[in-house]
């Protein structure tokens, strides 16, 4: 376990960006141009950004991000 300690501004810095991350994965899980195999490597990744923002981001931010399972079954 490693820990990291951020003033107020550089910890807005990270939340702005796990959250740009965020969308960006969600938009592609959603393309269906993309392959399976690339899709579940995305999937793996949405788990660990998204584990992340869970602890800079308040309940009420993070339920834009969540994924039904229906989308996950759909997309993989």
């Amino acid at each position: 376990m490693l820990g990291v300690m951020l003033n107020n501004k550089e910890s807005q810095e990270v939340e702005y960006m796990l959250k740009r991350e965020l969308e960006e994965l969600l938009l592609d899980l959603t393309d269906s141009r993309i392959d399976g195999i690339v899709k579940r490597a995305m999937e793996e990744r949405y788990k660990i950004i998204f584990g992340l923002y869970k602890r800079f981001a308040s309940p009420k931010e993070c339920y834009k991000y969540i994924r039904s399972k229906h989308q996950r079954s759909e997309n993989v």
